[in-house]
């Protein structure tokens, strides 16, 4: 029957933790069955997590894990690939983790074009640690640091990536399952840094404080405000105005961080 996605779940830490109606278990899902896809041996497979909702889903996956400190899983991450560039190595972010304490690592990241695959899980909040506003927060909207609405512009998180170096970058959100899985796939085939953000649901943090209903309401606003990148690409500005543009966002070919290096030590080595 060959692998499936099950066979990539340790199926004794379940049931998860996650909140009813939170989105993260559908991106682990999304995983699971992309890494059936790609076949993935255990062995030779690290999954790198931070701190925070999306970061506890390391713990249910049944590969080499490593559940590191805030902000610091792409460090640990990079620490890994340059040891052993022959694994393949998945980093598991929230949107905070990500781009706010770790935002450095990221750009870094991204700069060396290290063949790691980066999933942020980008629900806007702070979830786990009291509801904070993070850099993806959108402008106007509430958070227990932000009770009036936030005055900051989010980071749009794929651009940042791409004016850093990132060279495979694509976007999808909990309802467009089917697509987030093929784009995890697609971005772990990939030979560099690939950042697949994903705008996923956190009802109890950000829904309920913004009054945008529970996780099937935030669901179809997800349907209802996402536009194809192809669809995207002939819109105006005005009508883009307010949607999510998913799908593969753009793929470019450059130097691979862990291939240079090893160039690098092979002339000092005269080898």
């Amino acid at each position: 029957m060959g692998i499936q996605p099950e066979d990539y779940l340790r199926l004794d830490k379940l049931p998860h933790i996650w909140c009813p109606g939170c989105g993260n278990g559908i991106v682990l899902g999304a995983m699971i069955r992309a890494f059936a896809g790609l076949e993935l041996n255990r062995d030779q497979t690290v999954i790198v997590s931070g701190i925070g909702c999306s970061s506890r889903s390391s713990g249910y996956l049944d590969f080499n894990t490593l559940h590191t400190t805030h902000g610091r899983a792409l460090a640990f991450a990079t620490g890994i690939k340059v040891a052993n560039p022959a694994l393949s190595v998945f980093v598991l972010m929230g949107d905070g983790d990500a781009t706010a304490i770790g935002g450095n690592h990221f750009i870094h990241a991204a700069r060396r074009n290290i063949d790691l695959t980066a999933i942020i899980f980008n629900n806007n909040i702070y979830g786990m640690t009291g509801g904070q506003h993070s850099p993806a927060t959108p402008q106007n909207r509430r958070a227990t640091t932000a009770p009036y609405g936030t005055s900051e512009r989010p980071f749009d998180l794929a651009g940042l990536a791409r004016a850093a170096g990132a060279t495979y970058l694509a976007r999808s959100t909990t309802y467009h399952a089917t697509l987030l899985t093929k784009l995890i796939a697609e971005g772990a085939r990939h030979r560099g840094f690939s950042v697949i953000e994903t705008i996923t649901a956190c009802p109890t943090s950000y829904g309920r404080l913004n009054k945008l209903g529970g996780g099937y309401q935030m669901l179809m606003w997800q349907k209802e405000n996402a536009v194809r990148a192809e669809t995207a690409a002939i819109l105006s500005p005005q009508e883009l105005d307010g949607k999510i543009i998913i799908g593969k966002l753009y793929q470019a070919e450059a130097p691979e961080y862990t291939e240079t290096a090893a160039r690098l030590a092979g002339r000092l080595t005269g080898e």
